[in-house]
């Protein structure tokens, strides 16, 4: 299998996302640009480019005719209906309107409206269209992958968009960037598009798997120019070593252990919700169990990030009656995992897809599947989802 790393130097964008690409996978430019090109009015071309010391391409998009190409604005049932009637194959018609459902509903959420609401202006002008197509079509092309992604720059000051003026990132990008490595290496600029960000969510990046082997990389260039730095998305594609073990090292969590055999069921069901909650927190689990006396009690688990233990510990303390508690560090382990959209019956479903040992399993989100009425329809929406993963 492959597995891909961005590294976002300047940033990431749609086109520099796709002229990476390009840059490892030249042989797919033709099918790409193709993409690109059939549903918006544009002409598009790679191109060589060199900033600084790095070289690679750039993915120039050219609209044809008098589009407004800075506040070109299009609804998103507009854009998802001109994707479904397009001549793309139905799994990259899911994942180019899988990105865009992504975007719809950070605006949605951002301007108070349902997503179905939407209207984009500089996401749905014609050059972005073409290139979260393309981008769409390559991910398809490129085939089962695992991706990464490298700390993001966030990038400062402010940006002219249909809505006047806004800070960087981004509303809608920094709402993307939830849960994202970032840092501020002081140079300003809009660093991370709004369809960056969404490329990067829908494609949602794991850690580096084991027994990797460089196969090839890419340079992918931007319009911005920056001092001192290459304006580029450095892509590294890595052949996994088939010999290697399937699970990954994930991360290091802390758990937390207690029991609570003096609070009611009720009450401490409302303090382990306000303790999933708590910042750092990854999970509560509560397991029926047996304590002192021969007393029903029960032994609570949470799962958290080592950086906020004084934060957890203090949460444990102020939400339930314990009065100790025991903390250790372990070494978590998880398969490669991929998350992926489906369109059923005009509902997008999230796709969970996991790498294992015997092959890849499938799985919709049921938080996607909780508004059909009865379990018969859940599981034909579920089924009908899964199949197109």
């Amino acid at each position: 299998m492959t597995h891909i790393h961005l590294d976002p130097l300047g940033g990431i964008a749609g086109d520099m996302f796709i002229a990476a690409l390009l840059d490892a996978f030249p042989h797919l430019a033709k099918g790409a640009i193709a993409a690109a090109q059939a549903l918006a009015p544009v002409s598009c071309m790679l191109k060589p480019h060199r900033d600084h010391a790095l070289a690679g391409h750039r993915f120039a998009v050219e609209v044809i005719g008098h589009v407004n190409h800075d506040h070109g604005h299009a609804h998103w049932a507009d854009i998802r209906q001109a994707i479904l009637d397009s001549a793309l194959t139905d799994p990259v018609k899911t994942r180019a309107v899988g990105i865009f459902s992504i975007l719809a509903d950070a605006e949605g959420r951002i301007h108070g409206v349902q997503a179905d609401d939407v209207e984009f202006h500089e996401v749905g002008a014609a050059d972005s269209i073409a290139d979260i197509v393309a981008a769409a079509w390559l991910i398809e092309e490129i085939g089962p992958a695992t991706w990464s992604v490298s700390s993001l720059p966030l990038g400062g000051g402010t940006v002219e968009t249909a809505h006047g003026r806004l800070p960087v990132p981004a509303p809608t990008t920094a709402l993307l960037l939830a849960g994202f490595p970032v840092h501020a290496d002081g140079i300003a600029g809009e660093r991370v598009t709004p369809t960056g960000a969404a490329i990067l969510r829908h494609l949602t990046c794991v850690a580096y798997p084991a027994g990797l082997r460089m196969a090839a990389t890419g340079h992918g260039f931007g319009t911005l120019t920056l001092p001192g730095l290459s304006n580029c998305l450095r892509i590294l594609v890595f052949d996994k070593d088939e010999t290697a073990p399937d699970h990954i090292p994930h991360r290091t969590l802390l758990v937390v252990n207690f029991e609570v055999d003096d609070q009611s069921a009720e009450d401490l069901a409302v303090g382990l919700e306000r303790l999933r909650a708590t910042a750092g927190v990854h999970d509560a689990l509560i397991i029926p169990a047996f304590g002192k006396k021969g007393r029903m009690t029960t032994h609570v688990q949470i799962l958290a990030d080592p950086a906020s233990e004084d934060e957890v510990i203090d949460s444990c303390f102020t939400q339930t009656t314990t009065i100790g508690l025991r903390t250790q560090r372990v070494s978590a382990r998880a398969l490669p995992r991929h998350l992926s959209t489906a369109e059923v019956n005009g509902r997008t479903i999230r796709l969970k897809s996991v790498d294992r040992p015997a092959g890849f399993t499938t799985k919709a989100e049921l938080d996607d599947l909780a508004a059909f009425e009865t379990h018969a329809l859940r599981t034909q929406i579920r089924r009908a989802a899964e199949d197109q993963a």
